[in-house]
């Protein structure tokens, strides 16, 4: 009888079991934040052993427990999407059991970061599937000034490199770098690439109360105002700056933005020098900072949970705090950013510091990668960039090179398998080039006119201060790598402002700019503006790079030259007194500047009209191309050059390509002559159809210097077909100029044909 009741009470005790475990299960997983521990059995059931019934009923409870787990995992995952679970995030906000949790989420602290680096990029694919192929990442960049809008161009090309999402870019920008950074995107075309621009003048006076030792200035404060300065529809967006380089795809970092729980509404990587430690040096004080403090180079920003918690209220009266003791910043937002997270440490979620590998002196950055796979995002953060003291600099400075020289216009890859918006200036690009006949002989010929070249404008410093009496004149020229050496001459004789346009590749940009910097004379001259075009096709440009150097000039005349002549000393001041005393601003006047040669390469310059006519009789100097092609200059009527004291008139003969000095409104060049041949001529005729009058200077002068043929001239002697395709141009050309003159343009046939 007693062994009946003991097995009872056996059976119901495992039947509790059974039903009372699960029921702790449900209820710890309820309360748990979704981590599953496995349950621990009493201390009485460990020491003794169960009967063979229980020991089963214990593995279908393991088993059971585990298949809890995996749905739990995989609950925790679902719920990391913040679209899905936006009401419980906004909660929490507020909640005030969340306010006491640490700002650290597990797996992003500095240790587990490591832990990550050590294992590479193994996360790859996960962080892509959180990333959907088709959604837009938005990034948003502060850029003023001449030197910045240069050096983002290597940020760009480093995302565009890796990307395969649509980006959004948002330039907070002062008018110098918005005129440079639209002209180039709107001349790049690449697709799926959106550009917005943002005026940093008008937010000047947001943040222009916050003394700042930093040499970004006041533009180093712009961060700041990015929840008011962004659109209130953008929610998130990636901060960078522009001294930023790439090495993966950036929709690993916006996958980062699914990783945010509670509060968090800003992700940063940990500061990698001791600056916030304030050990530097003796009385080195910091402004407060949450240990080693946070670098503000990389930012992931939620900008909507931002604007719910008054961010702007919470960092003004933050730094007006600090102010009363620290007087200044001394890293700009940096600054600010962390003495707000000290004081609110839930805002913040930690990245993993591979996101952000700070290239400065004396950092910690060795510790943040242990292959070269392991590395996301390098930044020079430090004044001395590229010369940083680090033990793999010249890997970064090669990864660096990489881009800075990169061709950008193989960048322009279309993403597939996503609709995008319509370009209106490419979808008109694309049904011209259709219109062509690919079979046509002249074909490439016809293509170059519609090509769009990347173009940089102001590539250097540029600065011009307007003359008070509207005479100013600007020389324009064009000129590619072999004509480099020809810049500082043409500057020591004309003082006044100059527009070039120069044909590169993205790699000879950067030899020109070095060239540029170690130039005292170049370096000494700001009034030069540097426009630079990149190289594409098979033709020189011609009359492209002189339509972009007239387009960029700010004065109210030019004087249209060549990077092969030396102005005559002084010819910028006579070209001012000649717009007063010919009274250009009324008239349509073309004022011709008489041409020369010399053969020789070490010339002693004529400093005056005399000592010329001198070297001209002694045979040093003669009439430009007196040689080979004297009716390009013939009509200047040379003979009269050499006894007239005051301007004379001149007409326009078949062939006439002077150099001359017009108004800024002047018509531009035809694009469909490139290469060598009638793309001055051209000009000359189209002034000439709109009755600008030809004015001979009798005290001016310039002079073409020798140098080798160039590829174009030479395919142009060599090449029979291009002989022909020059001639079919010009047909044509003289056919559109009936078409738009009408009786009038019948002397330019007719000339054509007598010549």
């Amino acid at each position: 009888m007693l062994g009946i009741f003991r097995g009872r009470r056996k059976f119901l005790a495992a039947s509790l079991v059974l039903l009372f475990i699960p029921t702790l299960t449900w209820l710890y997983l309820s309360i748990g934040n979704f981590q599953v521990k496995p349950l621990r059995l009493s201390s009485l059931e460990a020491q003794s052993p169960p009967p063979l019934g229980y020991t089963n009923a214990r593995l279908a409870l393991e088993l059971r427990i585990r298949a809890v787990e995996e749905e739990n995992r995989a609950l925790r995952q679902e719920l990391s999407h913040p679209l899905r679970n936006s009401s419980a995030s906004y909660t929490n906000i507020t909640s005030k059991g969340n306010q006491s949790r640490t700002h650290l989420e597990k797996g992003t602290s500095n240790n587990d970061g490591q832990k990550n680096v050590a294992v590479g990029n193994n996360s790859n694919c996960l962080q892509h599937q959180l990333v959907d192929k088709c959604e837009t990442i938005h990034v948003a960049i502060v850029c003023a000034g001449y030197n910045a809008s240069r050096d983002v161009v290597t940020l760009v090309k480093s995302v565009l490199f890796h990307r395969r999402n649509a980006l959004h870019f948002h330039f907070i920008t002062d008018s110098i770098a918005k005129q440079i950074l639209s002209y180039l995107f709107h001349s790049w075309m690449v697709p799926a690439v959106r550009v917005n621009f943002y005026d940093a003048d008008e937010l000047k006076s947001e943040v222009s109360w916050i003394p700042n030792k930093h040499y970004s200035g006041i533009y180093g404060l712009m961060k700041l105002v990015l929840t008011k300065t962004l659109p209130m529809n953008l929610h998130r967006v990636i901060v960078l700056d522009t001294d930023i380089t790439f090495a993966t795809d950036i929709a690993e970092l916006w996958a980062v933005f699914h990783k945010f729980k509670g509060q968090q509404v800003l992700g940063l990587v940990e500061n990698q020098s001791d600056w916030y430690l304030g050990n530097l040096w003796k009385n080195h004080r910091p402004w407060p900072a949450l240990g080693r403090g946070f670098n503000t180079g990389v930012i992931l920003l939620l900008l909507d949970r931002l604007r719910k918690v008054r961010w702007e209220q919470m960092w003004r009266l933050t730094a007006e705090r600090e102010l009363m003791s620290m007087l200044s910043t001394s890293l700009a937002d940096q600054d600010i950013f962390n003495a707000v997270i000290k004081q609110n440490p839930f805002l913040v979620y930690q990245l993993p510091c591979y996101w952000n590998v700070q290239l400065s002196d004396h950092t910690r950055s060795e510790k943040c990668y242990k292959d070269v796979s392991d590395l996301k995002v390098i930044h020079w953060n430090s004044p001395k960039k590229l010369r940083v003291k680090n033990k793999h600099v010249e890997f970064f400075r090669n990864l660096y090179l990489t881009f800075l020289e990169y061709d950008g216009n193989l960048l322009r890859r279309e993403l597939f398998g996503c609709p995008s918006e319509a370009d209106p200036n490419s979808e008109n690009l694309q049904k011209t080039l259709s219109e062509l006949d690919e079979d046509d002989p002249c074909y490439e010929f016809r293509r170059e006119r519609f090509t769009v070249h990347r173009t940089h404008l102001y590539f250097l410093h540029y600065e011009y201060e307007s003359s008070s009496d509207q005479s100013d004149v600007t020389l324009v020229a064009q000129l590619s790598m072999d004509r480099l050496q020809m810049l500082e001459a043409i500057c020591k004789h004309w003082e006044g402002p100059i527009s070039l346009a120069l044909y590169l590749s993205d790699a000879e940009a950067q030899q020109f700019l070095r060239y540029a910097q170690g130039s005292e004379v170049l370096m000494g001259r700001g009034n030069v503006g540097y426009h630079v075009v990149y190289k594409e096709g098979q033709f020189y440009p011609v009359n492209l790079l002189r339509n972009v150097a007239m387009q960029q000039v700010n004065t109210n005349y030019m004087f249209l030259s060549d990077i092969d002549f030396l102005p005559m000393y002084g010819l910028y001041e006579y070209l001012r007194k000649s717009v007063v005393l010919l009274d250009m601003a009324n008239n349509k006047k073309a004022l011709v500047v008489p041409a020369f040669e010399t053969l020789r390469y070490r010339l002693s310059f004529p400093k005056s009209k005399a000592e010329l006519l001198s070297q001209l009789d002694m045979g040093t100097l003669f009439t430009f191309r007196y040689h080979v092609w004297t009716k390009g200059h013939a009509p200047t009527n040379f003979a009269k050059w050499r006894t007239a004291t005051t301007p004379y008139k001149v007409l326009w003969e078949a062939d006439f390509e002077p150099y001359v000095m017009v108004k800024k409104d002047s018509p531009e060049y035809d694009r469909r002559f490139v290469g060598f041949g009638w793309n001055k001529v051209a000009h000359i005729m189209e002034l000439d159809a709109q009755e600008y009058e030809f004015v001979v200077l009798p005290n001016a002068y310039m002079i073409h210097m020798p140098h080798a043929p160039s590829f174009d001239i030479t395919k142009f002697r060599s090449n029979k077909q291009y002989r022909v395709c020059l001639k079919t141009l010009k047909e044509e050309f003289q056919q559109n100029m009936s078409r738009r003159f009408g009786f009038a343009a019948l002397k330019y046939m007719t000339a054509e044909n007598n010549s």
